[in-house]
């Protein structure tokens, strides 16, 4: 059977099933944030570039005012945007959205992206990109997260979407080792390599758009989700499971957490029942032949960025 959770480097347990939050609305996420806590998640995914942390936040804390969960039994992740990378500025973003999520302190903290941006850009430049690049160095950043950390603000501190290469700057030039590195992982882009290369160096992966993005079906070079692949619910009829109970299976089995994002109240419960099959290897075989090293959330905009980090192989 796959592991409930995954043990990080500094002795946290991380639950391998937690709700991703991104571009939930606002008047939605709380909602499903109640819903996920009641279905038994612990693992709530955020960010502080998804705008909804204050309501994810009134979840979450009218769920410890009600006594369906702790304080302890949550771990909560929040993530430091790109206009933020100086060093004297992590900490106070990173209190910022403890104050939004009326917390006193986070389970884990992720730089959200390695590349920077200037503090008085747009959050998401789309033009004059180049006059909105920062060249402030990630390792930098990664000061201002051992700041927070040694502050008690944060638990523990990560990164996210980084490549090898970075990940391995990090570790030469940090005295914090990151727990997790959050990237993209789903049957289109299982990251074997990558979860290979953080393993030796005791880093979880936690895959963020496991189920793929079924909004962009259909534009040129994305690919489709393997939630719609008629093989895939073939295989879930054979142990009375959804296609997207198929594939989170098979990527908790790879070793990762998984932040499945839903507001609907079915799809919430359904995403975190995944603990009672496994898979045969000829049903493993076959998602591994899905792998296209595509990307539904490649970035490219900033592709001519110093520390954009998909030039690399993993």
């Amino acid at each position: 059977m796959i592991a409930k959770t995954i043990k990080l480097n500094n002795g946290v347990l991380l639950p391998t099933v937690g709700l991703g939050t991104y571009r939930s609305k606002p008047g939605e996420v709380e909602e499903a944030v109640k819903i996920a806590i009641d279905a038994g998640y612990r693992h709530i995914d955020c960010a502080w570039f998804y705008l909804n942390e204050a309501e994810v936040g009134s979840a979450i804390r009218e769920k410890i005012a009600s006594g369906a969960v702790k304080r302890e039994d949550l771990f909560i992740t929040s993530k430091l945007w790109n206009n933020f990378h100086a060093k004297d500025a992590v900490v106070p973003k990173l209190k910022e959205s403890l104050k939004a999520l009326g917390l006193d302190y986070l389970d884990l903290y992720l730089i959200h992206w390695p590349f920077g941006t200037k503090e008085d850009a747009p959050l998401m430049p789309t033009e004059n990109l180049q006059d909105c690049f920062s060249d402030v160095d990630y390792i930098e950043t990664w000061q201002g997260m051992e700041e927070g950390h040694k502050l008690g603000l944060a638990k523990s501190i990560g990164v996210s979407n980084f490549n090898a290469e970075q990940i391995d700057r990090v570790l030469k030039n940090g005295t914090i080792k990151p727990v997790v590195n959050q990237v993209e992982c789903n049957p289109n882009l299982n990251q074997k390599k990558l979860i290979e290369f953080c393993k030796q160096r005791d880093i979880a992966i936690v895959g963020y758009c496991p189920l793929g993005r079924s909004e962009y079906m259909g534009r040129p070079g994305f690919p489709e989700p393997t939630i719609f692949d008629p093989k895939v619910a073939e295989i879930g009829k054979k142990y009375n499971k959804s296609p997207a109970q198929v594939v989170l299976n098979y990527l908790v089995s790879l070793g990762i957490s998984v932040i499945p994002k839903s507001v609907t109240k079915s799809r919430i419960v359904e995403n975190i029942d995944i603990f009672d099959f496994t898979l045969s290897k000829e049903d493993i075989a076959y998602l591994d032949s899905c792998n296209k090293n595509k990307r539904v959330c490649p970035l490219t905009d900033f592709k001519d960025h110093k520390y954009y980090s998909f030039n690399a192989e993993f």
